[in-house]
């Protein structure tokens, strides 16, 4: 499903799909997603923390927003949420209009 993606790009659904198993979540969310982009992309977390907010800041309001379940285990296909799906077309969308030098 995900052999379209880049390499990075399946690394940070990974991380989402492990971040939605964590916290027992039946499918990754956006905000997974978000979490799964922060733990692959270290410029990504740099810039969010110096904007007031760490990776960790940001995992703890998620959390309060959505109640902790029973942890999943890491190997059970978790399936991308329909706003997941949307946010990751958005993405690619993105990248067709930009230069590929941006993605080195």
């Amino acid at each position: 499903m995900f052999e379209r993606y880049t390499e990075k790009a399946r690394r940070v659904i990974s991380f989402a799909r492990n971040e939605a198993a964590e916290v027992g979540v039946l499918s990754i969310e956006t905000e997974h997603v978000l979490l799964g982009l922060i733990c692959e992309n270290t410029e990504m977390a740099k810039r969010i923390e110096n904007g007031g907010d760490s990776a960790e800041a940001i995992r703890s309001r998620i959390q309060k927003q959505r109640p902790v379940g029973k942890k999943i285990p890491s190997s059970v296909g978790l399936p991308l949420s329909q706003e997941s799906r949307r946010v990751l077309a958005y993405a690619a969308e993105e990248t067709g209009r930009l230069p590929q030098a941006h993605w080195n």
